[in-house]
């Protein structure tokens, strides 16, 4: 496709002084399976491409499905007449260095092909999975879920860049939700499709796997005869999979550098962060160290380049505390005139890349899990990530778990439901007193960030190990 994409370069007539040919193929497959029957059982294509041209200092966007030369060649003329009528009610002119020439290739690891299994081989494991759940008639609903994408993007432009990706991406998700009486409780693996990763069919046929499908079902179980979660301010203790919801809300979001900037305030609000806070805002506790990573192999939002061709490195976004870096894109970089990293990206071939998030993760520290809890006289510890609430700013939030035990005297004990917590973002973080190390450290994904205007809903990382904060509001609720 490199070849057949520099033809189409080479014979575009387009005034612009630059133009890059973005395009992306994506074949995507969604099975689900409901108390023990099938429910969804399809298969996606989407393919087409993005046309740029940088004119009079702006960039101009033109998206075809068509790979014919009219085609593009008149997505090419719409680009450049887009990127005229922005230059006249221009806030801060794109250099052509934000379109630098990168060659390169990335393939995502992965050991079982997609085809490994057959349909019909997935959907019986998805229905043993809910089969599996249903330890108990107070099970009244068990659900297993799949899916898949194997992903391919190209890009050439005029200054020279030849960039080919292919990305293999699996979510998995079981549930069980139990009720007894008006009590209604759903356990989850880790939270909803929180299992997002690159890679392939080794992780649906993951090790132990219906222990732990088993162990979900009792959960759900567990959490019907559990007390309601107290209300108090107490040592809070978060697992890896409701650090992922904590770092994607409250360190992702703000940190994008069009949010800060203003361009997104109409859609999904600013942020609390300033352009003036880069290399010395105190954003957390000297233990707070997150990485931008998209070099973690199998992690969901890994690549080689973003998707204006910049070349992706784990840079640290935050360092003992200290806020380094935005999220954002080498044009955001400019106008803000702070250091970013390769985060530009699009959802697809008819969308612009746009600031995003990618893999963020949090750096490990030296304790055990036993370490971490052993002095706590009391507290809780918090799994699986249920809702969320967070303000235009990214400032305040409220988050709900789906499953909690009390710590007492350094020991988990009993086991409490609808745990929930709330604080303020720079509060929050500057509580962090303890770190678990690598053997506490697990990464998740999301497949549904959404963001942007037109609507762009993209794939992200998060990793993080076992983290202890103190004195944080915690209370219950719900049913």
């Amino acid at each position: 496709m490199i070849v057949e994409l520099s033809k189409l370069l080479s014979g575009l007539d387009v005034p612009g002084d630059w133009v890059g040919l973005r395009a992306t193929r994506e074949v995507s497959t969604t099975r689900s399976v409901r108390d023990g029957i099938p429910e969804t059982n399809g298969t996606s294509l989407s393919q087409g491409l993005m046309v740029e041209v940088w004119a009079k200092g702006q960039i101009g966007y033109a998206a075809t499905n068509s790979f014919t030369v009219e085609r593009v060649q008149a997505a090419a003329q719409e680009a450049y007449r887009q990127a005229i009528a922005a230059s006249e009610w221009n806030i801060h002119p794109t250099p052509l260095s934000a379109r630098p020439k990168m060659v390169g290739q990335y393939v995502s690891p992965i050991l079982k092909p997609f085809d490994a299994l057959t349909p019909g081989e997935i959907n019986e494991i998805l229905v043993k999975i809910c089969q599996t759940l249903k330890v108990s008639d107070r099970i009244v609903q068990a659900s297993a879920t799949a899916l898949t994408t194997e992903k391919d993007t190209w890009f050439v432009s005029s200054n020279g860049s030849e960039i080919q990706q292919k990305f293999w991406q699996i979510g998995t998700d079981y549930a069980a939700t139990a009720q007894e009486g008006a009590v209604i409780q759903r356990r989850s693996h880790n939270g909803w499709l929180a299992h997002c990763y690159q890679g392939g069919m080794e992780h649906l046929l993951i090790p132990d796997l219906w222990n732990q499908v088993q162990q979900i079902g009792e959960q759900a179980i567990e959490l019907l005869e559990a007390e309601e979660c107290p209300t108090e301010t107490t040592t809070l203790v978060l697992a890896p999979d409701q650090m992922l919801l904590q770092i994607h809300e409250s360190v992702g979001h703000p940190l994008e550098l069009d949010r800060i900037l203003g361009d997104e305030r109409n859609y999904a609000g600013g942020s609390f962060v300033k352009v003036a806070d880069f290399g010395n805002r105190v954003y957390g506790s000297p233990l707070m160290n997150i990485t931008f990573d998209p070099t973690v192999a199998g992690e969901f939002a890994s690549y080689g380049f973003d998707d204006t061709g910049a070349p992706a490195s784990r840079e640290y976004l935050i360092k003992e505390g200290v806020l380094q870096r935005g999220l954002g894109s080498l044009e955001s970089q400019s106008r803000a005139n702070v250091p970013g990293v390769a985060s530009t990206r699009a959802s697809s071939w008819n969308r612009p890349p746009i600031d995003r998030m990618a893999n963020l993760n949090l750096e490990p520290g030296t304790a055990s899990f036993d370490d971490l809890i052993g002095n706590i006289e009391h507290g809780i510890f918090m799994e699986s990530n249920r809702s969320w609430s967070i303000d235009d700013q990214r400032h305040k939030f409220q988050f709900s778990c789906e499953y909690a035990k009390r710590i007492e005297q350094g020991q988990l004990t009993q086991t409490l439901r609808n745990p929930n917590y709330r604080g303020i973002t720079p509060r929050f973080w500057g509580s962090l007193t303890k770190l678990g190390d690598r053997s506490t450290w697990q990464m998740f994904g999301t497949p549904v960030c959404g963001k942007g205007e037109p609507n762009q809903v993209i794939w992200v990382g998060h990793g993080s190990p076992v983290a202890v904060f103190a004195d944080v509001e915690v209370f219950g609720g719900g049913s």
